[in-house]
């Protein structure tokens, strides 16, 4: 796969872990502090084996700064996608039309 791809796969599944790392506790808020961090720990070390090297193979064909952009933008897709399916909370056209801000605010980083 080339380092134009696997970078943006690698980046899509660490974002995952990550998200499920930082939020999905939410779901269980019976749930002690303690323990949620430790688990997000946990999770949070996948991801790391997933957004080191990703970034390390697309560097070599992307900038450190559209690295990073790519990284944020995907956290935006992953995030409404899991607040939608796993916290079961609706998305508002205000967050999406932000988000869409956002997205035209990284486009301007590939342009430039």
């Amino acid at each position: 796969m080339t380092p134009y791809v696997l970078p943006v796969l690698m980046l899509v599944a660490s974002n995952v872990f990550m998200t499920f790392a930082w939020y999905g506790h939410l779901k269980f808020p019976a749930q002690a502090l303690w323990v949620v961090v430790l688990v997000s720990w946990g999770i949070a070390f996948f991801e790391y084996w997933l957004a080191v090297p990703a970034n390390r193979i697309g560097h070599t064909v992307y900038s450190a700064a559209q690295l990073k952009t790519m990284q944020e933008v995907i956290t935006l897709v992953v995030f409404t996608g899991f607040s939608v399916f796993w916290l079961k909370e609706g998305v508002s056209w205000m967050t999406l039309g932000g988000f869409a801000l956002m997205a035209c605010g990284a486009a301007m980083v590939f342009k430039g």
